[in-house]
C-alpha cells in the first residue's frame, strides 16, 4: 500500500513539474550538460548556459573542434584534448557550425550512441545543413515548399530556368547560412552567368521560383520538443529582398496561423531536432517551408517576442536528458 501511494506521489510530482495539476513542491536533480560550441562569446551559446546555470544546472563549453573519438578497443570513447568526457554530461546541446558540420554532427552521434541525450540528432543536424536534402524530405512528407530544382548540369541552364517558369529566381547555396549564399537574379542573362560561375566552381547551389507576394517578409518559428515556443516576423531592408536579421532585417512578433503551426511542427520532428528554427513564407497558394536551422539564433527571437527561448531549451533539456542516460 506504502509503495502504491508513493508511485501515485511521484506521478504527480513528476507532472506538477511540467503540467501544474496539483500545488506539490519538487526539485530537479542538477544535470551536467555539455554545450557543444566554439565559443562562450556567442550570443546564443552564452544566453543558453546562463539559464542552465540559473536553473540550478552544471553547464561546460566543449568545443568540438577539439574532440576526437577513439574507436576499435572496448566501447568507444570520447576525449576534448587529451580528457575522457564520455560519461560525463547527461545531455549535449550542439551548436555546430556550417564549417564543420561532418565532424560535429559525429561527435554528438557518438554522445548518442553512448546514451546521452541531445537536443538535436546528429542525423537532423547533416540534414537540415543542406538545403536540397531538407527538402527533399519535405516534399516526400507533403509539406509545400517553394518549386526548386537542382543539377550539375551547365549545358542546359536555360532550359533549368525554364522549367521554373523563367525568371527571376532564386538561386542558394546548398549549405549557405545566415542569408549568405542567396541571390536574386532578376534576368534570365543574369540567371545564367551566375548559375554557370556556380556550376564552373563545382559549388552545389539550388534554384528556386521567386515568390514576389512574400516581399522580401519571412517568418522564423522555433519549436521545442513538440511545441512552438516563439515566432517572428522578419521584413528586409529597402532594396535587400533577404530578411535575415544579420542581413539587417527588422522584426516584429507574431502569432502563426495553424497552418504554418502545423508545417513547423512536422518539419522539426520529420528532421529529428528537438530544438528547430523553422522558416517559411507567406504565398499565393499559403505557407511554404524555405529552411530548418537546427542551430538557430537567440538574439532576434528573444528581442522581438520577449520569450525566454534559452530557458525553454534548458527546460526541455531536463524533461528529457536523464530519462534517456544509460
Amino acid at each position: 500500500m506504502q509503495a502504491a501511494l508513493a508511485l501515485k506521489f511521484w506521478w504527480k510530482s513528476f507532472f506538477t513539474r511540467y503540467y501544474n495539476l496539483e500545488n506539490y513542491t519538487i526539485t530537479i536533480l542538477k544535470m551536467d550538460i555539455g554545450l557543444l560550441s566554439v565559443s562562450m562569446n556567442v550570443y546564443s551559446t552564452k544566453r543558453i548556459a546562463e539559464e542552465a546555470e540559473k536553473l540550478g544546472h552544471y553547464i561546460e563549453l566543449i568545443d568540438h573542434t577539439k574532440c576526437s573519438v577513439k574507436l576499435g578497443s572496448g566501447k568507444p570513447q570520447i576525449y576534448l584534448r587529451d580528457e575522457n568526457i564520455t560519461q560525463e554530461f547527461h545531455a549535449v546541446i550542439p551548436r555546430i557550425g556550417a564549417k564543420v558540420t561532418r565532424h560535429g554532427a559525429a561527435i554528438v552521434k557518438q554522445f548518442e550512441m553512448n546514451g546521452v541525450f541531445s537536443t538535436a540528432r546528429s542525423l537532423g543536424i547533416t540534414r537540415a545543413r543542406n538545403k536540397v536534402r531538407t527538402l527533399q524530405i519535405m516534399a516526400r512528407k507533403g509539406i509545400p515548399i517553394p518549386e526548386t530544382l537542382f543539377s550539375i548540369n551547365p549545358d542546359n541552364i536555360e532550359e533549368q530556368i525554364k522549367i521554373l517558369g523563367g525568371t527571376p529566381v532564386i538561386i542558394k547555396l546548398q549549405e549557405g547560412t545566415q542569408g549568405l549564399g542567396v541571390i536574386l537574379a532578376e534576368t534570365k542573362k543574369s540567371a545564367k552567368s551566375i548559375i554557370d560561375t556556380f556550376y564552373k566552381m563545382d559549388t552545389s547551389i539550388l534554384i528556386q521560383k521567386y515568390i514576389e507576394e512574400s516581399n522580401g517578409e519571412d517568418i522564423r518559428i522555433i519549436v521545442i520538443g513538440n511545441k512552438i515556443v516563439a515566432a517572428m516576423k522578419r521584413i528586409s531592408e529597402v532594396g535587400e529582398f533577404r530578411s535575415n536579421v544579420h542581413r539587417g532585417g527588422a522584426t516584429e512578433s507574431i502569432k502563426p496561423t495553424a497552418k504554418e503551426q502545423f508545417i513547423a511542427l512536422n518539419a522539426a520532428k520529420h528532421l529529428g531536432l528537438g530544438v528547430a528554427g523553422v522558416d517559411l513564407i507567406r504565398s499565393k497558394k499559403g505557407p511554404l517551408l524555405i529552411e530548418v536551422n537546427a542551430s538557430p539564433g537567440l538574439r532576434g527571437i528573444e528581442a522581438a517576442t520577449g520569450i525566454n527561448v534559452a530557458k525553454e531549451i534548458i527546460l526541455f533539456v531536463e524533461r528529457n536528458g536523464r530519462r534517456r542516460r544509460k
